[in-house]
């Protein structure tokens, strides 16, 4: 299974769009938040199941703050981030989900991608594909590989 992950697009859809043609097929499509009222449009682009969950710049929005989901034998916690103060490192987003017995946690926020593979809990960032601030400033994006029989991959893009 191929996933595409990405977050804060904050309303700016020219990098996605470039990013769908690149990257399909895939099988299913997660946006981390700061979708800025545009999630119709980016379920209606994405071509697949989309998961998608609230960032802190998605005022008066209905999406929920997060989702636990399952993709083949991972339980995976999806959020923003900004609740979990991820500014500051990612030892309390971890902990929470290792708390709900996720595998991985997946979170946005911080437009800066990252892959951190600890002993309990798996953490990733797919940074941002409108507004980066790691060096060099690259929009990110993840794919996320699930093979039967084999460990989970995650493979961090730039465009």
């Amino acid at each position: 299974m191929k996933v595409l992950i990405i977050s804060d697009t904050h309303g700016k859809h020219r990098n996605l769009e470039k990013v769908l043609k690149l990257e399909q097929p895939f099988d299913k499509m997660i946006h981390l938040g700061d979708a800025e009222g545009y999630e119709d449009y980016i379920e209606e682009i994405a071509g697949c199941p989309l998961e998608i969950v609230a960032g802190n710049c998605d005022f008066f929005s209905s999406l929920p703050q997060e989702k636990e989901i399952m993709i083949g034998k991972y339980k995976i916690l999806i959020t923003h981030g900004h609740y979990y103060n991820v500014n500051a490192g990612i030892q309390d987003i971890k902990q929470e989900a290792h708390g709900r017995d996720c595998d991985i946690v997946m979170f946005g926020h911080t437009h800066r991608p990252l892959v951190n593979y600890g002993k309990r809990v798996i953490a990733v960032n797919p940074g941002s594909i409108s507004y980066p601030r790691q060096e060099g400033k690259q929009p990110s994006y993840m794919i996320m590989t699930v093979e039967e029989g084999k460990d989970v991959r995650f493979q961090i893009k730039n465009l």
